[in-house]
Protein backbone atom coordinates (compact mmCIF):
# COMPACT_ATOMS: atom_id res chain seq x y z
CA UNK A 1 0.00 0.00 0.00
CA UNK A 2 1.17 3.19 -0.93
CA UNK A 3 2.29 6.09 1.54
CA UNK A 4 -0.20 8.07 0.30
CA UNK A 5 -3.13 5.73 0.20
CA UNK A 6 -2.06 4.70 3.84
CA UNK A 7 -2.19 8.53 5.09
CA UNK A 8 -5.17 8.58 3.72
CA UNK A 9 -6.69 5.84 5.25
CA UNK A 10 -5.85 6.82 8.39
CA UNK A 11 -7.68 10.47 8.15
CA UNK A 12 -10.69 8.55 7.22
CA UNK A 13 -9.95 6.63 10.39
CA UNK A 14 -9.65 9.39 12.28
CA UNK A 15 -12.81 11.27 10.71
CA UNK A 16 -10.99 14.58 10.27
CA UNK A 17 -9.27 15.80 7.49
CA UNK A 18 -5.73 17.74 7.41
CA UNK A 19 -2.27 16.16 9.08
CA UNK A 20 -2.47 13.24 10.96
CA UNK A 21 -0.21 12.28 13.89
CA UNK A 22 0.67 8.83 12.46
CA UNK A 23 2.73 7.41 16.11
CA UNK A 24 -0.97 8.33 18.33
CA UNK A 25 -2.93 7.06 15.76
CA UNK A 26 -0.27 3.80 15.14
CA UNK A 27 -0.84 3.27 18.84
CA UNK A 28 -4.65 3.82 18.54
CA UNK A 29 -4.44 0.68 16.47
CA UNK A 30 -2.26 -1.41 17.77
CA UNK A 31 -4.42 -0.97 21.54
CA UNK A 32 -7.62 -2.15 19.47
CA UNK A 33 -5.79 -5.01 17.99
CA UNK A 34 -4.42 -5.68 21.61
CA UNK A 35 -7.92 -5.51 22.69
CA UNK A 36 -9.26 -8.12 20.36
CA UNK A 37 -6.50 -10.68 20.74
CA UNK A 38 -6.79 -9.87 24.98
CA UNK A 39 -9.51 -12.82 25.66
CA UNK A 40 -6.79 -15.28 24.09
CA UNK A 41 -4.13 -14.22 26.15
CA UNK A 42 -4.85 -16.26 29.12
CA UNK A 43 -5.27 -19.48 27.06
CA UNK A 44 -2.21 -18.36 25.18
CA UNK A 45 -0.17 -18.51 28.74
CA UNK A 46 -2.15 -21.34 29.68
CA UNK A 47 -1.25 -23.67 26.38
CA UNK A 48 3.16 -22.35 26.72
CA UNK A 49 2.87 -23.04 30.41
CA UNK A 50 1.69 -26.67 30.12
CA UNK A 51 3.49 -27.68 26.74
CA UNK A 52 6.74 -26.56 28.72
CA UNK A 53 5.91 -28.26 31.37
CA UNK A 54 4.78 -31.52 29.59
CA UNK A 55 7.72 -31.28 27.50
CA UNK A 56 10.23 -31.10 30.18
CA UNK A 57 9.30 -33.89 32.26
CA UNK A 58 7.39 -36.07 29.67
CA UNK A 59 8.43 -34.57 26.35
CA UNK A 60 12.32 -34.47 26.76
CA UNK A 61 12.45 -38.31 28.20
CA UNK A 62 10.08 -39.60 25.50
CA UNK A 63 12.20 -38.19 22.60
CA UNK A 64 15.28 -39.94 24.39
CA UNK A 65 13.60 -43.50 24.61
CA UNK A 66 12.49 -42.98 20.98
CA UNK A 67 16.10 -41.67 20.02
CA UNK A 68 17.48 -44.78 21.98
CA UNK A 69 15.48 -47.05 19.97
CA UNK A 70 15.88 -45.67 16.67
CA UNK A 71 19.60 -45.06 16.88
CA UNK A 72 22.41 -47.78 17.93
CA UNK A 73 22.84 -47.34 21.71
CA UNK A 74 26.39 -46.54 22.83
CA UNK A 75 27.68 -50.10 23.83
CA UNK A 76 27.75 -51.46 26.70
CA UNK A 77 31.41 -51.94 27.89
CA UNK A 78 31.82 -54.79 29.69
CA UNK A 79 33.75 -55.09 33.46
CA UNK A 80 37.27 -54.83 33.59
CA UNK A 81 39.47 -57.99 33.93
CA UNK A 82 42.54 -56.49 34.51
CA UNK A 83 44.60 -57.40 37.50
CA UNK A 84 45.82 -54.02 38.20
CA UNK A 85 43.59 -51.37 38.93
CA UNK A 86 44.42 -47.34 38.21
CA UNK A 87 45.94 -45.39 41.29
CA UNK A 88 42.58 -43.26 43.13
CA UNK A 89 42.25 -40.66 45.53
CA UNK A 90 39.31 -40.26 47.34
CA UNK A 91 38.33 -36.36 48.31
CA UNK A 92 35.91 -36.38 51.07
CA UNK A 93 34.71 -31.96 51.63
CA UNK A 94 33.81 -31.64 55.14
CA UNK A 95 32.94 -29.01 57.60
CA UNK A 96 31.68 -29.78 61.57
CA UNK A 97 31.19 -33.51 60.57
CA UNK A 98 32.53 -34.23 64.19
CA UNK A 99 29.27 -36.88 65.20
CA UNK A 100 29.61 -38.90 61.48
CA UNK A 101 32.97 -38.56 60.47
CA UNK A 102 34.51 -41.79 62.11
CA UNK A 103 31.83 -43.76 60.84
CA UNK A 104 32.24 -42.13 57.15
CA UNK A 105 35.96 -43.07 57.22
CA UNK A 106 35.31 -46.90 58.41
CA UNK A 107 33.14 -47.44 55.54
CA UNK A 108 35.55 -45.69 53.10
CA UNK A 109 38.43 -47.91 54.61
CA UNK A 110 36.12 -51.38 53.70
CA UNK A 111 35.40 -50.11 50.37
CA UNK A 112 36.98 -52.98 47.81
CA UNK A 113 39.67 -51.54 46.38
CA UNK A 114 43.48 -52.51 47.14
CA UNK A 115 44.67 -50.33 49.27
CA UNK A 116 48.40 -49.82 48.31
CA UNK A 117 46.40 -48.04 45.28
CA UNK A 118 44.04 -45.46 47.48
CA UNK A 119 44.12 -42.72 48.28
CA UNK A 120 41.52 -41.25 50.93
CA UNK A 121 42.27 -37.09 51.57
CA UNK A 122 39.84 -35.17 53.88
CA UNK A 123 39.48 -31.65 53.20
CA UNK A 124 38.01 -29.34 56.36
CA UNK A 125 36.12 -26.48 55.29
CA UNK A 126 37.97 -24.83 58.21
CA UNK A 127 35.79 -26.87 60.80
CA UNK A 128 35.50 -26.06 64.76
CA UNK A 129 33.62 -28.99 66.59
CA UNK A 130 36.68 -31.61 66.42
CA UNK A 131 35.94 -33.60 63.23
CA UNK A 132 39.83 -32.64 62.50
CA UNK A 133 41.24 -34.14 65.54
CA UNK A 134 39.53 -37.26 64.73
CA UNK A 135 40.60 -37.25 61.07
CA UNK A 136 43.94 -37.09 62.39
CA UNK A 137 43.29 -40.30 64.16
CA UNK A 138 42.89 -42.50 61.10
CA UNK A 139 46.44 -40.89 59.53
CA UNK A 140 48.04 -44.54 60.43
CA UNK A 141 45.64 -45.96 58.09
CA UNK A 142 46.14 -43.69 55.88
CA UNK A 143 43.88 -40.90 55.84
CA UNK A 144 45.27 -37.31 54.82
CA UNK A 145 43.80 -34.08 56.16
CA UNK A 146 44.03 -31.00 54.46
CA UNK A 147 42.81 -27.77 56.42
CA UNK A 148 41.60 -24.69 54.78
CA UNK A 149 42.64 -22.10 57.53
CA UNK A 150 38.95 -19.98 57.01
CA UNK A 151 35.92 -21.31 55.78
CA UNK A 152 35.23 -20.82 51.38
CA UNK A 153 32.96 -23.72 50.64
CA UNK A 154 33.04 -27.02 48.81
CA UNK A 155 34.59 -25.82 45.58
CA UNK A 156 36.67 -24.33 47.15
CA UNK A 157 37.64 -26.69 49.49
CA UNK A 158 37.72 -29.34 46.67
CA UNK A 159 39.97 -26.85 44.94
CA UNK A 160 42.72 -26.70 47.45
CA UNK A 161 43.43 -30.60 47.25
CA UNK A 162 44.27 -31.00 43.81
CA UNK A 163 48.48 -30.06 44.76
CA UNK A 164 48.16 -33.12 46.89
CA UNK A 165 46.14 -35.37 44.64
CA UNK A 166 48.09 -38.46 43.76
CA UNK A 167 45.55 -40.98 42.10
CA UNK A 168 44.97 -41.00 37.99
CA UNK A 169 40.69 -41.14 38.82
CA UNK A 170 39.57 -39.04 41.48
CA UNK A 171 36.68 -40.28 43.58
CA UNK A 172 34.36 -37.40 45.15
CA UNK A 173 31.79 -38.18 47.76
CA UNK A 174 29.94 -37.04 50.28
CA UNK A 175 30.19 -37.41 54.56
CA UNK A 176 26.59 -37.58 55.07
CA UNK A 177 26.34 -40.81 52.44
CA UNK A 178 27.47 -44.62 52.76
CA UNK A 179 29.41 -45.83 49.76
CA UNK A 180 28.52 -49.53 48.77
CA UNK A 181 31.06 -51.85 48.88
CA UNK A 182 31.97 -53.06 45.17
CA UNK A 183 31.39 -48.98 43.81
CA UNK A 184 34.09 -47.63 43.25
CA UNK A 185 35.29 -50.32 41.34
CA UNK A 186 32.16 -50.30 39.13
CA UNK A 187 32.85 -46.43 38.91
CA UNK A 188 36.78 -47.11 37.83
CA UNK A 189 35.73 -49.96 35.53
CA UNK A 190 33.75 -47.32 33.29
CA UNK A 191 37.24 -45.59 32.66
CA UNK A 192 37.74 -48.32 30.34
CA UNK A 193 36.12 -46.70 28.17
CA UNK A 194 38.44 -44.47 26.43
CA UNK A 195 35.43 -41.61 25.60
CA UNK A 196 34.51 -41.67 29.56
CA UNK A 197 35.74 -38.81 31.39
CA UNK A 198 33.12 -38.91 34.08
CA UNK A 199 31.56 -41.51 35.93
CA UNK A 200 28.93 -41.06 38.55
CA UNK A 201 26.95 -43.12 41.01
CA UNK A 202 23.68 -43.86 41.62
CA UNK A 203 22.02 -42.40 44.55
CA UNK A 204 19.40 -44.79 46.34
CA UNK A 205 17.06 -42.80 49.03
CA UNK A 206 17.21 -44.13 52.29
CA UNK A 207 16.50 -44.00 55.56
CA UNK A 208 17.19 -45.58 59.39
CA UNK A 209 14.12 -44.32 60.63
CA UNK A 210 11.15 -45.79 58.27
CA UNK A 211 10.81 -46.15 54.59
CA UNK A 212 8.04 -43.63 54.31
CA UNK A 213 10.37 -40.48 55.38
CA UNK A 214 9.66 -38.79 52.39
CA UNK A 215 8.45 -40.76 49.53
CA UNK A 216 8.65 -37.32 47.19
CA UNK A 217 12.27 -37.01 47.55
CA UNK A 218 12.49 -40.83 46.90
CA UNK A 219 9.98 -40.63 43.26
CA UNK A 220 12.06 -37.53 42.32
CA UNK A 221 15.48 -39.44 42.58
CA UNK A 222 13.96 -42.61 40.37
CA UNK A 223 12.76 -39.80 38.20
CA UNK A 224 16.42 -38.59 37.66
CA UNK A 225 17.58 -41.19 37.05
CA UNK A 226 16.28 -42.93 34.92
CA UNK A 227 16.45 -39.59 32.51
CA UNK A 228 20.21 -40.46 33.36
CA UNK A 229 20.03 -43.69 32.37
CA UNK A 230 18.65 -42.30 28.89
CA UNK A 231 20.80 -40.13 28.35
CA UNK A 232 24.17 -42.42 28.96
CA UNK A 233 22.56 -44.39 26.16
CA UNK A 234 22.69 -41.76 23.54
CA UNK A 235 25.89 -39.08 24.93
CA UNK A 236 26.16 -38.80 28.28
CA UNK A 237 24.79 -36.96 31.36
CA UNK A 238 24.35 -33.27 31.54
CA UNK A 239 25.38 -33.59 35.48
CA UNK A 240 26.77 -35.54 37.98
CA UNK A 241 25.44 -36.92 41.48
CA UNK A 242 27.52 -34.71 43.96
CA UNK A 243 27.02 -37.51 46.21
CA UNK A 244 29.44 -39.96 44.21
CA UNK A 245 31.36 -39.74 40.87
CA UNK A 246 34.57 -40.18 39.66
CA UNK A 247 36.67 -38.10 37.23
CA UNK A 248 39.64 -37.96 34.98
CA UNK A 249 42.75 -36.46 37.17
CA UNK A 250 43.94 -34.14 34.25
CA UNK A 251 39.84 -33.09 33.96
CA UNK A 252 39.86 -32.83 37.56
CA UNK A 253 42.73 -30.27 36.75
CA UNK A 254 40.53 -27.37 35.72
CA UNK A 255 40.50 -24.65 37.57
CA UNK A 256 36.50 -24.44 39.08
CA UNK A 257 35.28 -21.08 40.17
CA UNK A 258 35.26 -21.20 44.23
CA UNK A 259 31.13 -19.97 44.06
CA UNK A 260 30.44 -22.47 41.19
CA UNK A 261 29.21 -26.24 41.26
CA UNK A 262 32.09 -29.14 40.68
CA UNK A 263 30.11 -31.55 40.35
CA UNK A 264 27.83 -30.33 37.52
CA UNK A 265 30.90 -28.98 36.42
CA UNK A 266 32.69 -31.96 35.59
CA UNK A 267 30.24 -33.38 33.30
CA UNK A 268 30.65 -30.08 31.47
CA UNK A 269 34.19 -29.71 31.88
CA UNK A 270 34.47 -33.20 30.25
CA UNK A 271 32.44 -32.58 27.08
CA UNK A 272 34.45 -29.52 26.54
CA UNK A 273 37.78 -31.40 26.33
CA UNK A 274 36.07 -34.26 23.83
CA UNK A 275 34.84 -37.00 26.73
CA UNK A 276 31.48 -37.64 27.84
CA UNK A 277 29.67 -38.37 31.43
CA UNK A 278 28.01 -41.13 32.31
CA UNK A 279 25.86 -43.02 35.01
CA UNK A 280 26.75 -45.79 36.17
CA UNK A 281 23.94 -48.23 37.35
CA UNK A 282 26.25 -50.72 39.55
CA UNK A 283 28.16 -47.64 41.45
CA UNK A 284 25.46 -47.03 44.75
CA UNK A 285 25.65 -44.59 47.08
CA UNK A 286 23.38 -44.79 49.91
CA UNK A 287 21.73 -41.28 50.46
CA UNK A 288 20.01 -40.72 53.70
CA UNK A 289 16.66 -38.94 52.94
CA UNK A 290 15.67 -35.19 54.32
CA UNK A 291 13.70 -35.39 57.42
CA UNK A 292 12.34 -31.88 57.07
CA UNK A 293 10.87 -30.10 54.12
CA UNK A 294 11.99 -26.73 54.88
CA UNK A 295 15.90 -28.18 55.14
CA UNK A 296 15.65 -30.14 52.06
CA UNK A 297 13.92 -26.62 50.30
CA UNK A 298 16.87 -24.85 51.98
CA UNK A 299 19.39 -27.30 50.19
CA UNK A 300 17.63 -26.89 46.81
CA UNK A 301 17.88 -23.28 46.51
CA UNK A 302 21.63 -23.41 47.38
CA UNK A 303 22.33 -25.87 44.84
CA UNK A 304 20.06 -24.25 42.37
CA UNK A 305 21.74 -21.15 42.57
CA UNK A 306 25.12 -22.63 42.50
CA UNK A 307 23.92 -24.58 39.21
CA UNK A 308 22.47 -21.76 37.51
CA UNK A 309 25.92 -19.68 37.63
CA UNK A 310 27.86 -22.76 36.72
CA UNK A 311 25.78 -23.06 33.58
CA UNK A 312 25.97 -19.37 33.16
CA UNK A 313 29.88 -19.87 33.24
CA UNK A 314 30.03 -23.19 30.58
CA UNK A 315 27.27 -20.87 28.28
CA UNK A 316 28.82 -22.09 25.01
CA UNK A 317 27.91 -25.28 25.79
CA UNK A 318 24.41 -23.93 24.89
CA UNK A 319 25.48 -24.08 21.35
CA UNK A 320 23.58 -26.46 19.51
CA UNK A 321 25.55 -25.73 16.13
CA UNK A 322 28.98 -26.29 18.41
CA UNK A 323 27.49 -28.85 20.37
CA UNK A 324 24.36 -30.65 18.58
CA UNK A 325 22.68 -33.47 20.27
CA UNK A 326 24.70 -32.51 24.02
CA UNK A 327 23.19 -28.94 24.00
CA UNK A 328 20.02 -30.12 23.10
CA UNK A 329 20.24 -32.02 26.31
CA UNK A 330 21.64 -29.52 28.18
CA UNK A 331 18.97 -27.06 27.17
CA UNK A 332 15.99 -29.96 27.92
CA UNK A 333 17.18 -31.05 31.45
CA UNK A 334 18.24 -28.06 32.92
CA UNK A 335 17.13 -24.48 31.55
CA UNK A 336 13.81 -25.73 30.74
CA UNK A 337 13.68 -27.43 33.96
CA UNK A 338 14.54 -24.11 35.74
CA UNK A 339 12.07 -22.43 33.60
CA UNK A 340 9.14 -24.16 34.78
CA UNK A 341 8.21 -22.34 37.51
CA UNK A 342 8.66 -19.17 35.71
CA UNK A 343 5.35 -20.03 33.63
CA UNK A 344 3.60 -21.32 36.31
CA UNK A 345 2.88 -18.01 37.76
CA UNK A 346 1.52 -16.46 34.63
CA UNK A 347 -0.82 -19.41 34.23
CA UNK A 348 -2.03 -19.02 37.61
CA UNK A 349 -2.70 -15.65 36.69
CA UNK A 350 -4.49 -16.99 33.24
CA UNK A 351 -6.50 -19.75 35.64
CA UNK A 352 -7.88 -16.69 38.24
CA UNK A 353 -8.87 -14.51 35.07
CA UNK A 354 -10.68 -17.30 33.09
CA UNK A 355 -11.93 -19.03 36.32
CA UNK A 356 -15.10 -16.91 36.45
CA UNK A 357 -16.32 -17.91 33.29
CA UNK A 358 -14.92 -21.24 32.50
CA UNK A 359 -15.62 -24.55 34.63
CA UNK A 360 -12.62 -26.27 34.00
CA UNK A 361 -10.42 -23.41 34.72
CA UNK A 362 -12.33 -22.93 38.30
CA UNK A 363 -11.54 -26.39 38.90
CA UNK A 364 -7.97 -26.38 37.83
CA UNK A 365 -7.66 -23.47 40.60
CA UNK A 366 -9.52 -25.20 42.98
CA UNK A 367 -7.08 -27.82 42.82
CA UNK A 368 -4.04 -25.46 42.68
CA UNK A 369 -5.18 -24.49 45.86
CA UNK A 370 -5.79 -28.14 47.68
CA UNK A 371 -2.05 -28.84 46.19
CA UNK A 372 -1.08 -25.55 47.79
CA UNK A 373 -2.74 -27.00 51.12
CA UNK A 374 -1.33 -30.12 50.97
CA UNK A 375 1.89 -28.69 50.28
CA UNK A 376 1.44 -26.17 53.68
CA UNK A 377 0.71 -29.27 55.22
CA UNK A 378 4.22 -31.13 54.79
CA UNK A 379 5.91 -27.62 55.35
CA UNK A 380 4.85 -27.57 59.01
CA UNK A 381 4.89 -31.64 59.49
CA UNK A 382 7.14 -32.42 62.21
CA UNK A 383 10.92 -33.42 61.52
CA UNK A 384 11.37 -36.96 61.62
CA UNK A 385 7.97 -38.19 61.32
CA UNK A 386 6.53 -40.29 58.26
CA UNK A 387 5.12 -37.78 55.72
CA UNK A 388 2.05 -40.19 54.17
CA UNK A 389 2.60 -40.20 50.46
CA UNK A 390 -0.17 -37.88 49.46
CA UNK A 391 1.13 -35.38 51.29
CA UNK A 392 5.06 -35.96 50.04
CA UNK A 393 4.62 -35.83 46.76
CA UNK A 394 3.00 -32.82 45.52
CA UNK A 395 4.19 -31.16 48.32
CA UNK A 396 8.06 -32.27 47.71
CA UNK A 397 7.31 -31.23 43.40
CA UNK A 398 5.85 -27.39 44.44
CA UNK A 399 8.39 -26.81 46.98
CA UNK A 400 11.32 -27.53 44.41
CA UNK A 401 9.33 -25.17 41.82
CA UNK A 402 9.17 -22.62 44.51
CA UNK A 403 12.90 -23.57 45.66
CA UNK A 404 13.73 -22.97 41.96
CA UNK A 405 12.16 -19.25 41.97
CA UNK A 406 14.66 -18.35 44.74
CA UNK A 407 17.45 -19.39 43.43
CA UNK A 408 17.32 -17.87 40.39
CA UNK A 409 17.09 -14.80 42.23
CA UNK A 410 20.13 -15.36 44.27
CA UNK A 411 21.74 -16.51 41.29
CA UNK A 412 20.85 -13.43 39.46
CA UNK A 413 21.07 -10.96 42.24
CA UNK A 414 24.09 -8.84 44.48
CA UNK A 415 23.61 -11.24 47.30
CA UNK A 416 25.73 -14.60 45.34
CA UNK A 417 25.29 -17.63 46.17
CA UNK A 418 25.23 -18.70 49.33
CA UNK A 419 28.40 -20.62 51.45
CA UNK A 420 28.07 -24.37 51.35
CA UNK A 421 26.57 -26.02 54.67
CA UNK A 422 26.54 -29.47 54.32
CA UNK A 423 23.14 -31.29 54.57
CA UNK A 424 22.61 -32.56 57.58
CA UNK A 425 20.40 -35.82 56.63
CA UNK A 426 20.99 -38.19 59.09
CA UNK A 427 23.45 -41.38 58.97
CA UNK A 428 22.57 -44.54 57.28
CA UNK A 429 22.53 -47.89 59.58
CA UNK A 430 23.03 -50.00 56.32
CA UNK A 431 25.71 -52.96 56.83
Amino acid sequence: MSPARNAGLLRERDGREGPVDTTRTAWKLFSERAMTLAPTLPLVLLVAAAGLCAYTFLGYPAILELLRVVRRALPHRPQRLAAEWPTISVVLPVYNEVEGIASTLERILAIEYPAERRQILVVSDASTDGTDEIVTRFAPRGVELVRLPQRRGKTAAENATRSRLSGEIIVNTDASVQIDAGAVKHLVAAFDDPSVGVASGRDVSVSNVDDRLNPGEQAYVGYELWVRDLETSLSGIVGASGCLYAIRRDLHMHTMPDGLSRDFGAALVAREHGYRAVSVPAAICYVPRSSSLRREYRRKVRTMARGLRTLWHKRSLLNPRRHGLFAWMLWSHKVCRWLVPWMALPAAGALAWLAPERWWAAATLALGGAVALVTAIGWVWPEGRPVPRLIAVPAYAVSGNIAALQAWIRALGAQGTALWEPTRRGVTSRS
